[in-house]
């Protein structure tokens, strides 16, 4: 199954895909939250059960989009996770351990949603890569078992502010500018998926392929990283873990490519569905 987050009426709501329309699921179970609740119930089957019977409450077309889960309580992202993206950067060959930084819900864009350049840096850089929706909690899982703790796979887009990035070793700033983060437009759940090392990602700028590699070719796959991250921290329903991003972002050409307002960027996880998002410059009145 397909499942996403939504705004129905104005009303935070979370369904599941039905052909070219969405069953809002949420509204067949009142007492959870959001997606992020009825994973943490372990309620997921049974209401995909029960929304598969009814016809959609809304078309796909003009649906306004959150981001997958909205409000996770952590945000794990692996850098550096592809050979030919650590050859490009020219760091971490060799190293014996994930490179591990974190994202803030705060800084996250749906589907559809204008990712911003913001007003500090013109080097806004796409990052296409394949997030984990963590469904089951854990706290040192064994490899092997790490599909036993996910609820989805989904497209993640992790824009980064590259000079910001690079102020000092730590990527913080870089990554948690205000939208630069899409995650959408929805989670597959893993017996759709079939094999996950089969996964492929494809990043398209402008309609130009930018990126494209399968998850067999990460250098830290799924479960040393559901493993790595869960060793330090006990991984939650609703955790995400973003997997890292092949070579040919835009920092690394030459001459460098960065996004700039107009632009389109699509970040293409297949089997599970594709992440569009166009660019436009931060608007001003943003301070608080």
């Amino acid at each position: 199954m397909r499942w996403l987050s939504f705004l129905r009426d104005g009303r935070a709501t979370f369904g599941i895909v039905s052909g070219e329309g969405v069953v809002d699921a949420g509204a067949l179970a009142p007492d959870l939250a959001d997606l992020k609740a009825a994973i943490a119930a372990g309620r997921l089957e049974a209401l995909g059960r029960a929304a598969a019977e009814r016809a959609a409450d809304l078309p796909l077309a003009g649906l306004e989009y959150l981001p997958v889960i909205t409000d996770p309580a952590k945000i794990l992202c692996a850098g550096l996770n592809y050979k030919a993206h650590q050859e490009e950067t020219g760091r971490g060959a060799g190293d014996a351990y994930p490179t591990i930084f974190v994202r803030f819900a705060a800084a996250q864009v749906a589907h559809g949603e204008a990712m911003w350049r913001p007003r500090e840096s013109e080097r806004l850089d796409f990052e296409g890569e394949i997030a984990l929706v963590i469904g089951k909690p854990g706290r040192r899982i064994a490899r092997e078992d790490w599909l036993d703790h996910v609820a989805g796979f989904a497209p993640y887009n992790d824009g980064s502010v590259r000079d910001w990035q690079r102020h000092t070793t730590q990527f913080t700033p870089g990554k948690n500018f205000a939208r630069t983060g899409g995650f959408g437009p929805w989670m597959m759940t893993p017996d759709e998926v079939g094999d996950p090392d089969a996964l492929e990602i494809t990043t398209r700028l402008n309609g130009e392929v930018m990126q494209n590699a399968k998850a067999r070719d990460l250098i830290f796959g799924f479960g040393e990283l559901v493993a790595y991250c869960s060793a330090f921290t006990e991984l939650e329903a609703g955790d995400v873990i973003v997997t890292g991003t092949p070579g040919g972002v835009g920092g690394a050409r030459k001459p460098p490519v960065w996004m700039k307002a107009g632009d389109t960027i699509e970040i293409d996880v297949k089997p599970v569905g594709t992440l569009v998002n166009p660019v436009a410059n931060e608007p001003t009145g943003q301070e608080n």
